[in-house]
C-alpha cells in the first residue's frame, strides 16, 4: 500500500472526537466514498487526547472478504501477513483479553511487543488490539481493523480500513508519529493484499454478474 494510500485531506471530526484523521487517496477516488466513510464512523470512532495522534488508512484488495478476514482475525498468527513479525506466542486461550507476545524482525526500533485482544467480531469482521508492553515507544497504542465486502472489477473484493491512536513520544511531533505508524500500517496492508490475492487466484473465485 506504499504509494497506494496517500494522506490527502484532513478530517477533524469524521471518526469521532476532535482528533486528526486522514482521508486516503483510495477513498477520495472512489465514487462510493460516502459508504466507506460510514464504515469509518461506525467502527473507527476515536477520541484522542491532546498528547495523542490518530489516523486511518484504507486498502482495496482483489480478494473476497471472507478470505481476507481469515487472515486478519488470526490474533495468534499475525505473521501470516505482517512482514515485520517473526514469531507470536499467545498466553492462554485465544479470547477477548488474551495477550500475545510478538517478536519483531531486525531493522525496527523494537524487538518485542505485548498486545491484548480487545475485540474480535466475526459477524462485523472487526478486530481491535491494544499494546500493553514491549521495548518500543508506542505507548497507549490501539488499533482497529475492519473488513468489508466490495465488488472490484466485477469480482468479489474487499475494502480494509485500519485506524489507530497512540501517544506522541517526548521529543516527537504528531506528524512525525503518524508518519511512522502509517508507514508500518501501509506495509502490513500491502502484504495483506499480496497474500490474499495470491490465495484468491488459487481459489479461482468466479466473477459476479453485473
Amino acid at each position: 500500500m506504499i504509494g497506494d494510500c496517500r494522506r490527502t485531506a484532513r478530517s477533524r471530526d469524521l471518526a469521532g472526537g476532535g482528533g486528526e484523521n486522514w482521508w486516503s487517496g483510495d477513498m477520495l477516488a472512489d465514487g462510493n466514498r460516502q459508504v466507506e466513510l460510514e464504515y469509518v464512523r461506525r467502527h473507527h470512532r476515536r477520541d484522542p487526547k491532546e498528547n495523542q495522534c490518530s489516523s486511518f488508512l484504507v486498502k482495496h484488495i482483489k480478494a473476497p472478504a471472507h478470505l481476507v478476514w481469515s487472515l486478519v482475525r488470526r490474533f495468534d498468527q499475525p505473521q501470516k501477513y505482517k512482514p515485520f513479525i517473526s514469531r507470536c506466542v499467545v498466553q492462554g486461550n485465544m479470547e477477548i483479553g488474551s495477550v500475545r507476545e510478538v517478536n519483531v524482525k531486525s531493522g525496527l526500533p523494537a524487538t518485542t511487543s505485548m498486545e491484548r485482544l480487545e475485540l474480535l467480531d466475526d459477524n462485523e469482521h472487526v478486530l481491535s488490539i491494544k499494546i500493553v508492553g514491549g521495548d518500543h515507544r508506542l505507548k497507549n497504542y490501539s488499533s482497529i481493523i475492519s473488513v468489508h465486502a466490495k465488488i472490484i472489477d466485477g469480482r468479489p473484493g474487499t475494502l480494509v480500513i485500519e485506524s489507530f491512536v497512540v501517544d506522541v513520544p517526548e521529543g516527537n511531533t504528531k506528524d512525525e508519529t503518524c508518519f511512522f505508524v502509517e508507514a508500518l500500517i501501509r506495509c502490513n496492508l500491502k502484504s495483506l493484499a499480496d497474500v490474499s490475492e495470491r490465495m484468491a487466484v488459487q481459489d479461482h473465485t468466479e466473477p459476479i454478474d453485473q
